[in-house]
């Protein structure tokens, strides 16, 4: 795989980092997860796919050594922390990040981080340095929300919330409830997808106003909506299939991986345990990647043989067990 060879270290932590992390793992970097010690975190990790566990003691002075030796063999570290905590491993009382949510903490934060830190690996093979990357969820939003700083002239945003083409306000770009309590979604901007979405609507666009007649839009969303209503979203499916409207189902998430188009692009894969989840994307033609197909580790799992893989000896690791500084997890074989 692509990152093949590239060894991580990431931090334990929430949303951003984890699935930075398991981007890495699954184009082929080996990423060890330096977790808490298990009697005083929760695996809160569903990001695990393709890691290895090390509990490690950071707020012991044996600890932070142990990590500042971890790092000497490895490419990249992956932290979570606000700035300037790393320099003081040890302090206390850290707040939690906010609740997960796409935006911010995993398209902001995780994937930005994940972009930067591959652009950075890149870079190292012409000048064989390595550079920090400053990865900030906020930032990284904003940086997502280019197209709507600079298409403020264009008049896309130009009215109260709600009302514009993209938020809302348009009746041709909303989400319409079916008579089964379901939901189809209209994307149809383009003047020849909305002529499809009238169509197939029962409606002729020549009794109807302007699609770009503003004021018009609130009485056009109240009729699509009554027309939507009066069909199962499966009927709406079956009337829009195959037609260039820009109409599709809203599908739940055990709906999702079981439509025909995401089956035929093998869009969602099952690990070990039976569970879903997405493919890893994109899908690069030479060397795609190949995810583990098994559970998400236990927090201090693989503990030992990390250690031992980064040039501890086994003298070495006993101390730190001893000393509490590290932890042993090792799962009960089911018989």
């Amino acid at each position: 795989m692509a990152l093949r060879g590239v060894r991580v270290l990431e931090l334990a932590g929430l949303a951003p980092s984890p699935l930075c992390g398991m981007i890495l793992a699954d184009f082929g970097a080996q990423v060890v997860r330096v977790d808490r010690s298990p009697r005083s975190a929760m695996n809160a990790d569903v990001q695990g796919r393709g890691k290895r566990s090390l509990a490690l003691d950071l707020k012991q002075g044996p600890g932070a050594a142990a990590l500042r030796r971890l790092c000497l063999r490895a490419d990249v570290l992956v932290e979570p922390f606000r700035h300037g905590v790393l320099s003081k491993l040890g302090r206390k009382d850290e707040n939690p990040y906010a609740p997960v949510n796409l935006l911010a903490d995993f398209a902001g934060g995780g994937v930005m981080c994940a972009m930067g830190i591959i652009m950075a690996l890149y870079e190292r093979t012409k000048s064989g340095k390595g550079q920090v990357i400053d990865a900030s969820m906020v930032e990284g939003a904003a940086y997502l929300s280019s197209f709507l700083w600079k298409s403020q002239n264009l008049g896309l945003w130009n009215r109260l919330r709600g009302e514009n083409l993209l938020d809302s306000g348009a009746p041709f770009y909303e989400t319409y409830k079916t008579l089964d309590g379901k939901f189809m979604a209209v994307g149809a901007i383009e003047p020849q997808f909305y002529e499809q979405l009238v169509k197939g609507l029962g409606l002729d666009s020549d009794k109807l106003p302007s699609q770009l007649s503003f004021s018009d839009w609130p009485e056009m969303k109240k009729m699509f909506a009554a027309i939507f209503s009066k069909k199962t979203q499966a009927e709406w499916c079956r009337i829009f299939d195959g037609i260039d409207a820009c109409v599709t189902p809203v599908l739940s998430l055990d709906e999702v991986a079981l439509h025909e188009h995401n089956k035929e692009r093998s869009s969602f894969i099952k690990n070990d345990q039976e569970e879903i989840s997405p493919r890893p994307s994109p899908l690069l033609s030479r060397t795609p990647a190949t995810p583990s197909p098994k559970r998400d580790p236990f927090i201090g799992e693989h503990t030992e043989e990390i250690l031992l893989e980064f040039g501890f000896t086994k003298e070495e690791i006993a101390k730190l067990h001893s000393e509490k500084v590290i932890e042993f997890n090792k799962p009960k074989a089911n018989l």
